[in-house]
This record gives C-alpha cells, structure tokens and sequence, in this order.
C-alpha cells in the first residue's frame, strides 16, 4: 500500500450564500482520497460508514483504484453527519448540527495490506486513535503527515503533543497554530511547533494560502488561486493535503523541491474543489483542467523584476 488514509467520512449538510446542499457526501477521507487519486494508486482508507452512506460514493472511490478494505461498513446505524452554515464572507462558520453515530466505533485495526504502508496520513481524529493508528505500521511509513483541530488543542493536549512528536509534517490552520503555541505571531508559534518534533509545519490561510515552515527558519508562502466564486469551502483543507499527499508519494525522495511542488498541487485541487458542493468538482476534474490553472497561478505569483527608469 503507498499511501493509507485515516479520517471520517460523513454526510453532510452545507449552508453558504450561494445555496444550500442536503445529505451530501463528504469527511476528510473521501475528500483526501480523492484528490490522491488525480497522482497515485495503492491508496487505503481506515474509516467507517453508516447504512446511509451511498453505495454509488462507495463504487465511485473503488474505480479510482482506492481500497476501502479499511472502511467499516455498518449495517444498523447512520453514518457522521455535519450541519454548517457559512458567513457572508466564507470564512467563519456556524456549526448547526453534529451527529456521530458510527464514528464512535471508528475502527482502530488496520488491514494487514495498510501495515507495511509507504505513506501515512492522518487526518482530523482523537489523538490516540491516530496514534494507535501509527504504531501499526512498520517499518514506519517513510513519511507521517496529520491534522488536528481546536477541540483535541483544548481536550487532549498531552496526547496530540504526542502524536506531533512522531508526524514529519503537521497541517493546521492559523487559528489553530495560534492556540496550540499560544501565540499571535505565526512565526513564534512555527518556532514553538517545530520544536514539538516535526520536519515541517504547514499553516494553512483559506483564500490568504500556504505558510510553509522549516525547523532552520525558513518559511515559504504559497498564495491562493483568486476565485470569483466559492459556492462550498468544507473539504478545501482535506482536498489540499489529499493533494500533497498523493503527490509526495510518486517522489523517489521527499525533498524540499517536491514538497513546494507538491503544495502548488495542492492549490490548484483545493481551488476547483470549492467551486462546487461536496466533493462532486473532485469526481469530474480532468488533468487537463489542473495543469491549465496550475499555469495561470504559476503567472500570478512569478514576479519580474523591472529594469530601473533613467
């Protein structure tokens, strides 16, 4: 297996100005499965599922060349459910609705197939379910990233610093930064992750892009593709790691020089995947379709210099 995926997926229902879309499928997986399908095969999904989750999404993952042998499917219980509503800015949002159903059984037993994996990515979990989840696997995957958010910050502190401790490559977003190095500066609190144990720290800035820092101080920024409309921007953070993931993992070796290309990949799949609701950008988007943008991002953020006026 090249790269195994460990992350919920989930129903949701997503409220922004643009519309609203019911039951729709969504969860980190299905999102970061997705986008590393447009780069590798090999990949695994530890995860489960309710009785209403959609066997077309299902047969949809598996034409991709993803294995779901990791994906529980429960037969007597609804699947993760998530209800939000966006602000007027697509930025903040209000959660309306949280179900967990069978996310509380989320299996902990990886296939034997996922135990000699080349590449781990954990996503959004309790901290010691990703790390039950790691210590599985070995030799150790030649590259660990994960993702946290602020309620394991506040609740299980001890544990994620643990986690951290193990992961090369730590992917939050600046909210998130600042309250687990309780910090405002960015710089500060890279500074203060770093020195918890990973390689690199990728914050991450909505429409504002990427900070990529270094434990040797330095730091890269990767702008946002400017759009004109964002109709949905639930699984952008799960599509850009998806992204990185998938990319990283064709790469002989995980250099500087590919981790930047692969965040540009990253960008690009991010900024198709909110154009649409769900994750149904992700299921039509064509190679020819992202290497196109990627080219037009390229030309938005090269600057020339120009010869001085006489």
């Amino acid at each position: 297996m090249r790269l195994v995926i460990a992350g919920t997926m989930a129903l949701d229902t997503v409220e922004t100005p643009f519309g609203k879309a019911e039951r729709i499928v969504g969860g980190a997986a299905t999102y970061i499965a997705l986008a590393a399908s447009f780069y590798t095969k090999g990949i695994g999904i530890v995860s489960i599922v309710g009785n209403d989750f959609p066997a077309s999404m299902l047969a949809d993952l598996e034409q991709r060349g993803i294995d779901l042998t990791g994906v529980v499917r429960h037969l007597s219980r609804p699947s993760f459910f998530w209800a939000g509503r966006y602000h007027a800015d697509m930025q903040g949002r209000d959660t309306l609705e949280t179900q967990l159903n069978v996310l509380l059984e989320f299996p902990d037993a990886l296939p034997p197939a996922y135990r000699q994996a080349e590449m781990l990515l954990l996503g959004n979990l309790d901290p010691e379910l990703q790390m039950r989840i790691y210590q599985q696997i070995n030799p150790r995957p030649r590259f660990v990233a994960m993702d946290t958010m602020n309620f394991w910050i506040t609740g299980k502190r001890e544990a994620l610093e643990r986690m951290i401790a193990q992961v090369d490559m730590l992917s939050i977003n600046d909210e998130e930064a600042r309250q687990l190095a309780g910090d405002y500066s960015l710089r500060r609190c890279a500074r203060a992750i770093l020195g918890m144990g990973p390689r690199y720290l990728l914050i991450k800035k909505g429409e504002n892009g990427a900070l990529l820092f270094l434990k040797n101080g330095e730091i890269f920024f990767f702008p946002a593709y400017p759009l004109e409309d964002v109709f949905d921007p639930t699984g952008a953070g799960d599509t850009f790691a998806g992204a990185i993931m998938g990319y990283l993992s064709l790469q002989e070796e995980i250099t500087l020089e590919a981790l930047q290309e692969a965040i540009i990949q990253g960008t690009i799949l991010a900024s198709f995947c909110v154009e649409q609701f769900g994750v149904q950008a992700l299921l039509t988007l064509s190679e020819k379709e992202v290497e196109a943008r990627k080219e037009q991002l390229l030309r938005m953020s090269h600057f020339i210099r120009l010869p001085a006026r006489a």
